[in-house]
């Protein structure tokens, strides 16, 4: 069923109100020259301590960068694709729609060398030649698993009473017996368990003595409450002992993020964490269970360098640990971020879609000593935006730029690319590549979820375009993503 005109042409305005391939790479243009020049920050255009741009709909006039740190989480993903699949509706401060936006295969073209390509592209919005979806994506160069350095890899498994219940350590044991597996021998791990206190189960043991691995995995039990402090301190002190310059040294948590023992004070716990993320020790935060510190686990991740995942069944986990985790142990990218400048003589206003505790302020983007995201290699992070076009403006729309740090050197880099308005394709949901409209179809669903409202569109609607490109792409996660929308009308 086609939408109505007026209807499309308010998709992205609504957004605004709600807050939150090789395809179509011939769509952004190919320059790498010098991106429009940011404002001069004065008082009155450097946002506040705690604003975000993405709270509000952004006049370009006043302030026409938009600047973030980059997320490869998909946690929030997970956990609500867990509780619609139980019959609930996720809660909606767990509900982050980059985070749904980045579960998903892009088709980005791969840069040759350890840094990124970014495209650009965009769709204009029915009839209403001033609106328009913008889509920026990165991507790193994929690795070659059997040149790929050392590993050195710490567990940190929480085996609290909560985590008896079928699909936790059940499940983390079963994921860990089989990465043991895919590990290649120069690799080393080190396996912390921890309840009231932690305990150091496997000290730094080679592959090449796995029997001595699985038997530590198989002595894991359920005990007591969960000290998740001890258990991060006691895993970074076994990963500052294994450190090995020449190797990727990383902590694995693995827990439901319920603390209720030692310091459950949140800063506290992520100061120590960023503390160890300063000595080259990432973190991986892998989330189980019903119940689900989301945010603890998403902000673990954040100061520690790291990513977070969740998973709620078998086939995930080894997805995550058999799939994922060997082939992308290496980093390409430190402290990565993001910065879209919009040209204001173009864009009248622009939004982006999610990101809201990834926002930085527009001198931050090029102080080096400023946090941003790590980015492992074959990894695609994509932000959209919701713009709306000045009545018969042409010329550059926007010119984004990703700023990052080698992992080894520190030594910083940039690459930029624009987008011409003359080079905004056709109507969304029939000129513009698929994967664009997969990417506004999993943002429209995350903000549904959050806001019962999102991009002019109901569930019904939102299923009707999902099922469509589940036959277009051929891809089982948007059959996945088609079927969520429908169990989300059965809970709504």
């Amino acid at each position: 069923m086609r939408i109505r005109p007026l209807l499309v042409i308010a998709l992205l305005l609504v957004l605004a109100a709600c807050g939150a391939g090789p395809e179509g790479a011939a769509t952004a243009s190919k320059d790498r020259a010098a991106p429009i020049q940011p404002p001069r920050v004065t008082a009155s255009t450097a946002p506040t301590e705690g604003d975000t741009a993405t709270d509000t709909e952004t006049d370009t006039e006043a302030s026409q960068v938009s600047t973030f740190a980059l997320d490869v989480d998909t946690a929030s993903y997970g956990y609500a694709r867990r509780t619609l699949d139980e019959g609930r509706w996720p809660e909606p401060g767990q509900v982050r729609p980059e985070e749904f936006v980045n579960a998903f295969r892009q088709d980005y073209a791969q840069p040759a060398d350890d840094g990124f390509t970014v495209h650009v592209d965009g769709a204009r919005l029915g009839d209403d030649d001033n609106t328009a979806a913008l889509r920026v994506g990165l991507q790193t160069r994929a690795a070659d698993a059997a040149a790929r350095r050392p590993a050195n890899l710490t567990f940190v498994v929480d085996v609290s009473g909560s985590m008896a219940e079928p699909g936790r350590l059940d499940l983390v044991k079963q994921a860990l017996h089989t990465l043991v597996d895919q590990l290649a021998p120069g690799d080393q791990v080190s396996i912390v368990s921890f309840s009231d206190t932690a305990m150091l189960v496997a000290s730094t043991t080679p592959l090449t003595a796995r029997d001595d691995l699985h038997a530590a995995i198989d002595r894991l039990a359920v005990e007591g409450s969960t000290n998740l402090e001890d258990g991060l301190v006691t895993g970074y002190r076994a990963a500052d002992r294994a450190f090995r310059p020449a190797a990727t040294n990383r902590v694995v948590l693995l827990s439901d993020g319920l603390a209720n023992t030692g310091s459950t004070t949140w800063q506290v716990i992520l100061d120590r964490v960023k503390e160890h993320a300063g000595k080259r020790i990432t973190l991986l935060s892998v989330g189980v269970g019903r119940d689900y510190g989301d945010e603890l686990m998403e902000q673990l991740a954040d100061n520690g360098d790291g990513a977070a995942v969740y998973v709620s069944t078998i086939e995930q986990a080894r997805k995550v640990f058999v799939e994922q985790l060997p082939a992308n142990l290496e980093l390409r990218a430190r402290d990565a971020k993001a910065q879209v400048v919009f040209n204001p003589a173009v864009v009248e206003s622009s939004r982006l879609i999610g990101y809201e505790n990834r926002a930085l302020s527009t001198e931050d983007f090029r102080d080096d000593a400023k946090d941003g995201g790590e980015v492992g290699p074959g990894h695609s992070v994509t932000a959209l935006y919701s713009v709306r076009l000045r009545a018969g403006a042409s010329g550059q729309l926007a010119a984004a730029t990703v700023r990052w740090q080698e992992p080894d050197t520190r030594r910083p880099a940039e690459v930029s690319r624009s987008l011409n308005a003359a080079d905004l394709t056709g109507e969304l949901w029939t000129g513009s590549p698929s994967r664009l409209q997969v990417d506004v179809v999993a943002a429209a669903f995350a903000l549904y979820l959050r806001d019962r409202e999102a991009f002019g569109m109901d569930l019904p609607m939102l299923g009707e375009h999902a099922g469509r490109l589940a036959a277009t792409t051929e891809d089982p996660a948007v059959s996945e993503l088609a079927g969520l929308i429908e169990k989300a009308r059965a809970v709504g």
